[in-house]
């Protein structure tokens, strides 16, 4: 925007100030007329409040321009029909400006009323609050889950549940919570995830909440039937030939019994056949006993004595114990533990359960592999979570099984009972913690447990 005529009136009207302050001067020091020296002067304080005034009135403009944005005023518009043509080629900036912040004004309210119905709208009730409590938004899902009308503080929840706003205030950004309490005559079990933000230095909360109580009981319906699928299946196979065996011997010594002739005596291979029956009735019982007494163990776990251990020293009488077994197999095993001084918080006797599981598991993943490896190693993560990795090179476990192994009495071995696994990640969710895997077939599995 070109401002040249401004600056040429500036210029003119200074260069007169400058013009009539020397003749003042010199009319003073030349002991001048006095009528002279006073028009002079006069005139000189004239040049300075028209410049002033000049200078000040698009001072003023600007300023009520600034003061419109600043108390968001969009609406005001400056007259562009001055006989001063800077005049007029500045408030036509003004007025361009004013219609470009309108522009972004109303976008951004677009977007504002865009982001706030899908908020409204999300099945997931989210409310946010600040560190004081206050309110700033609660969606309908969060209104109809926990069936409440618009509040002003979170403590209002109290009406709800105290653990709940206890929760609410208590969790910090990443933090997951369930809670299970009854509203309305109803039992709710909800999930909360919390995020902290921080806005124009304050700091607020969001938080989510969801009722995922129909999911755990479909979960747990599914769980049950899979447990009573696999009892059925096993007690079957055990009760099966034990009734059967049962009645064959009970339909032999009932014709003994009932024969109207003096009982004769029975023959050796009679007796045989008995005796093999029983044994087979005494193997099939020993199996269905040892059968309950797995099932029982998985559903008595003990409580975690939590206590700080070095990671290494664990690893390596690990490895103390299996050392016979390691040889036979003619399994190569690594050990690497960075940082060599790595501890983890947990029950000593517990984990070593698990590790005992996952490394038998590992010696017996191979089927005619030329080289066999194991790598025991542990680390931290990117999240400064200590991690213990059992790593095989074996053949490796297909989708469908791996899906599966954590099932309770799933097992892809012949001779296996297929509680360890699910007692192994059991034992890891006592400490807070994860057992994963990841797996290829022909490829090898890796299990590892996340603290």
């Amino acid at each position: 925007m070109d401002f040249s005529n401004s600056k040429k009136i500036i210029l003119y009207r200074v260069g007169l100030i400058i013009l009539t302050t020397f003749f003042l001067c010199s009319q003073l020091f030349n002991d001048g007329f006095f009528v002279t020296e006073l028009v002079l002067a006069a005139l000189l304080v004239f040049q300075v409040i028209v410049l002033l005034r000049y200078t000040q009135k698009s001072n003023e403009e600007v300023m009520d321009f600034l003061n419109s944005i600043k108390h968001d005023d969009l609406g005001h518009s400056y007259k562009t029909d001055s006989k001063n043509e800077d005049v007029n080629k500045l408030n036509t900036e003004l007025n361009r400006v004013l219609q470009d912040l309108k522009k972004v004004r109303k976008e951004k309210e677009a977007e504002f009323q865009y982001l706030k119905n899908i908020v409204q709208h999300i099945g997931i009730g989210l409310i946010t609050f600040n560190g004081k409590g206050e309110v700033q938004i609660m969606n309908t899902a969060a209104k109809k889950l926990l069936r409440v009308g618009n509040i002003k503080n979170i403590t209002d929840l109290r009406t709800v549940n105290d653990s709940l706003v206890d929760t609410f205030f208590r969790l910090r950004t990443g933090g997951r919570d369930l809670l299970r309490f009854e509203i309305g005559g109803e039992i709710v079990q909800l999930a909360i995830y919390a995020i902290e933000l921080t806005l124009q230095g304050e700091l607020y909360k969001l938080v989510s909440v969801q009722n995922i109580q129909n999911e755990l009981e479909e979960k747990e319906m599914e769980a049950w039937q899979n447990l009573v699928r696999v009892l059925t299946h096993e007690i079957m196979n055990s009760v099966t030939p034990i009734s059967s065996l049962a009645n064959t011997v009970e339909e032999d010594l009932h014709v003994q019994l009932t024969h109207e002739e003096p009982r004769q005596a029975i023959s050796n291979e009679e007796i045989e056949d008995i005796h093999l029956a029983i044994q087979t009735i005494k193997k099939r019982s020993e199996g269905l006993i040892r059968f309950v007494q797995d099932f029982r163990n998985l559903t008595h776990i003990p409580k975690p004595k939590i206590a700080e251990i070095e990671v290494r020293h664990l690893l390596e009488e690990l490895l103390i114990l299996h050392k016979n077994e390691i040889e036979k197999s003619e399994v190569s095993v690594n050990l690497k533990v960075d940082p060599t001084n790595l501890t983890i918080n947990a029950d000593k006797d517990l984990i070593e359960q698990v590790l005992i599981n996952l490394l038998k598991n590992a010696l017996q993943a191979f089927d005619e592999q030329t080289t066999k490896l194991v790598e025991l190693s542990a680390y931290v993560d990117e999240k400064s979570r200590p991690v213990i990795s059992i790593k095989d090179n074996g053949s490796g476990i297909d989708d469908e099984a791996l899906e599966k192994i954590f099932i309770p009495f799933f097992t892809t071995k012949k001779s296996g009972s297929g509680i360890g696994l699910s007692l192994s990640r059991q034992i890891m969710r006592q400490h807070q913690g994860v057992l994963g895997v990841k797996s290829k077939v022909d490829e090898g599995t890796e299990f590892f447990l996340r603290f």
